[in-house]
């Protein structure tokens, strides 16, 4: 069963356009919504070719199962995960057909080895920046007990806006102990070799990310781990191919392609770690006895709900209050700026300068705000709108907050400001004042 271009789907919701590609276990075929805004959409169905084969039926229950793991996701929607719309069942035998998100781009493979001309390799800080975001996703996943077990450059997709997309959850499962049909083997050049053998450990996927990064900084594939299990085969370092690469990148990208399970990290966000420079100490100064280890591990994890409570109590300790859901204006204008100073360091080394205090008030003050604790009413919703914090004219529920490592620019830390429910200008203009007397 191949569709033609105008095939209508579902009594004629959707019309197909094009036929994408094949994958594990699906077709996809691009088609547009049959109403007045003509959205593009992604269709993908159980792979008619294989109705021979006796284990055809495992094939559509794999299918089912992709289904119902997009469906979950997307609950709580991550911004690097594919976007599920629809599930329709088509025809006289009823094709499961699952419905997605258009992504108007090109997958990391074409953007690296585009046709006709050379490879070219990422720079080293857009790949990481990529390799970051899809690990922000597969985290959101483990922690779902879901592993993709298929993570190689051509699911992941880059949109126009150089946005990187998770595709493709053919070969995703529960972290459980591997069954006879559980076995999947992905792309061979990205997966680890246990992988072969029905894996379905969170370090499957750690190899094919450090795999995917070893690719886009040196546009070489890396030796498989067949071969070099079974074959003796030798992985040559990135910068053995890309002398640019850092020392720390390179050792970072052996580390997540070591060849046994249990000699790579044991989690996304503990190998993330590694791209990232934290040899150097931190100052963990306070004047006033507060201990900052715990934020400080919190925020080296990456977990950044935990970390903003966590925040709130200290801060809360500085001032002198063991009580108390808020901090109020007047202790903010008094904070001690050795505490202060170390809160907001932490916060900007452990985000990539994407998150604290700092750069909160660079980004109020270049919207026109000014750091004098006084209220301004349309500075405070541009810094809303900015930062996040503020959607279609509405201030967010804390239940809305993104607590994730690509929220934009700013969004965090929020909740020393949460006050009645809403964030309070007062709070955060008292904070920018007492950031600007400390030079902060």
């Amino acid at each position: 069963m191949y569709w033609q271009k105008g095939y209508p789907l579902n009594d004629g919701k959707y019309i197909i356009e094009s036929f994408l590609g094949r994958g594990a276990f699906g077709l996809t075929y691009k088609a547009v919504q049959n109403n007045l805004l003509k959205l593009p959409v992604v269709v993908k169905i159980p792979d008619p070719t294989l109705q021979t084969d006796k284990a055809y039926p495992r094939y559509v229950k794999k299918f089912i199962q992709e289904v119902e793991i997009l469906g979950r996701l997307c609950r709580e929607p991550h911004p690097n995960i594919v976007s599920i719309i629809d599930y329709i069942e088509e025809g006289e035998n009823k094709t499961p057909c699952l419905v997605m998100e258009y992504i108007a781009g090109q997958d990391l493979f074409k953007l690296i080895e585009p046709q006709d001309n050379e490879v070219q390799p990422l720079p080293e800080h857009q790949a990481v920046n990529y390799i970051c975001q899809i690990g922000d996703a597969l985290t959101e996943l483990h922690n779902n007990s879901i592993v993709h077990r298929d993570i190689h450059p051509g699911n992941i997709m880059l949109s126009k806006g150089r946005h990187p997309i998770l595709i493709d959850f053919g070969l995703a499962g529960e972290i459980e102990p591997a069954s006879s049909f559980s076995k999947g083997f992905g792309n061979k050049d990205f997966a680890p070799y246990e992988q072969f053998k029905g894996s379905k450990e969170p370090t499957v996927d750690i190899y094919g990310l450090a795999a995917t990064l070893y690719y886009a900084v040196t546009g070489t594939t890396p030796a498989t781990s067949w071969d070099r299990r079974y074959n003796q085969a030798d992985l040559i370092e990135p910068k053995q191919y890309n002398p640019n690469v850092s020392n720390q990148l390179n050792q970072a990208i052996i580390e997540g392609m070591k060849l046994e399970a249990n000699e790579r990290p044991q989690s996304i966000q503990i190998w993330l770690n590694l791209l990232v420079n934290h040899s150097e100490a931190d100052d963990l100064s306070s004047d006033v006895g507060v201990d900052y280890r715990k934020l400080r591990d919190l925020l080296a994890a990456g977990n950044w709900k935990d970390a903003d409570d966590e925040t709130l109590l200290i801060m809360l300790q500085a001032v002198g209050r063991e009580e108390g859901n808020w901090i109020r204006e007047e202790e903010l204008l008094n904070f001690p700026c050795t505490d202060l100073r170390t809160i907001d360091r932490l916060w900007v080394k452990y985000s990539n300068g994407r998150f604290g205090f700092s750069v909160q008030k660079q980004i109020y003050l270049s919207i026109g705000g000014k750091a004098d604790g006084k209220y301004d009413q349309e500075a405070w919703e541009q810094f809303g709108d900015r930062i996040g914090w503020r959607v279609n004219a509405n201030w967010l529920n804390y239940s809305e907050v993104n607590f994730y490592t690509f929220a934009p620019k700013g969004h965090l830390p929020v909740f020393v400001f949460w006050c009645h429910g809403i964030v309070d200008i007062m709070r955060f203009s008292s904070l920018a004042s007492k950031l600007a007397k400390c030079n902060i």
